[in-house]
């Protein structure tokens, strides 16, 4: 039910069990069917955690547009394999009249699941229909650059105030929805240049000793963490040190994706890997060890942030991956 009511902007009942909660929900689905307010666009995100959810979605969700973001190992202990995270989320395409996959982080193996000829993708390479071009990089600005769209009869000059290249895909998303939408290439390029990062992703603080922070804490996957390490790696400092937490619901693989995530620590880059969890420490950190890393695994957030506080350099980088 939570999906239909966000889209009805009816509360979900905190008392799940109470009748009279569910007859307020009813009577208020009522009403706003008959009398339904004066909104013009309706954004909903579709999560799923397991197999057969997107289908059911499908008999009641007909979208305009559909957008499809990154296809990566999540919720593993329900799927089982990427091939069927794939066939679960293009679901959603199949049942949408147009449909925007991001190009950039999603395998072209996964394309046979697709039954919907109206595809668009996005994303920040030249493969993407529309994309944005990077012309310049500064940590306190963002990303100075051209979006690029079929429909832009010229390169639009734009302003993002971001980090991370994994960050400039969503914009694009956003981008390409807005075209579809109608908007003028100056309206979306303003639209562009007021976003900031949210708190919990990718959201740059300032530290002591003249730090920067990066506050990725939100959440974590395999391929948020590797696209977070690779941003780190990219900025310039006398010090870089990545806080690298357990990533949950990956089943079998668990192992294998916290491995793969050790391997990616480089000593040449990184002064300190720091985990947090069971997970992590059990697999992550004896991987990154391995390649010659420092590590120090921490039980919790608290012991981590203590840790770093100690071993901090002035100027240094901090990435703090949740």
């Amino acid at each position: 039910m939570s999906a239909p009511l966000a889209i009805l902007g009816i509360e979900y009942p905190e008392n799940i069990k109470s009748i009279s909660a569910w007859r307020a929900v009813f009577k208020a689905a009522k009403k706003r069917v008959k009398t339904p307010a004066d909104v013009d666009v309706i954004v909903q995100e579709l999560g799923i955690d397991r197999i057969g959810e997107m289908a059911r979605f499908g008999t009641y969700l007909r979208p305009n547009i559909a957008v499809i973001s990154g296809i990566t190992p999540e919720h593993m202990e329900f799927f089982g394999s990427i091939e069927t995270v794939a066939q679960e989320e293009l679901t959603a395409a199949n049942f949408s009249q147009v449909a925007i996959i991001n190009r950039d982080d999603n395998d072209g193996r996964f394309a046979r699941f697709l039954t919907n000829q109206a595809i668009d993708t996005y994303g920040t390479t030249s493969a993407a229909e529309y994309r944005f071009e990077i012309q310049d990089f500064t940590i306190e600005n963002g990303y100075k650059g051209s979006l690029i769209a079929p429909e832009f009869n010229e390169t639009v000059s734009a302003q993002v105030n971001i980090i991370g290249e994994h960050s400039l895909r969503a914009v694009m998303a956003a981008v390409a929805v807005a075209v579809k939408l109608g908007l003028s290439p100056l309206d979306i390029a303003a639209g562009v240049a007021k976003i900031r990062p949210v708190s919990g992703r990718m959201n740059v603080l300032r530290g002591v000793q003249n730090s920067i922070l990066i506050d990725d804490t939100y959440n974590s996957s395999p391929a948020a963490a590797s696209a977070a390490l690779q941003t780190l790696y990219s900025l310039q400092a006398p010090q870089r040190i990545a806080i690298l937490g357990s990533m949950n619901e990956l089943g079998a693989s668990s192992a294998m994706e916290h491995e793969a995530l050790g391997h990616l620590c480089d000593p040449s880059l990184l002064a300190w890997v720091v985990t947090i969890g069971d997970e992590a420490e059990k697999y992550l950190a004896p991987a990154a060890r391995a390649r010659g890393c420092q590590v120090k695994s921490c039980h919790s957030a608290l012991d981590a942030g203590g840790f770093g506080h100690g071993v901090i350099e002035q100027a240094a980088i901090i990435l703090a991956k949740g």
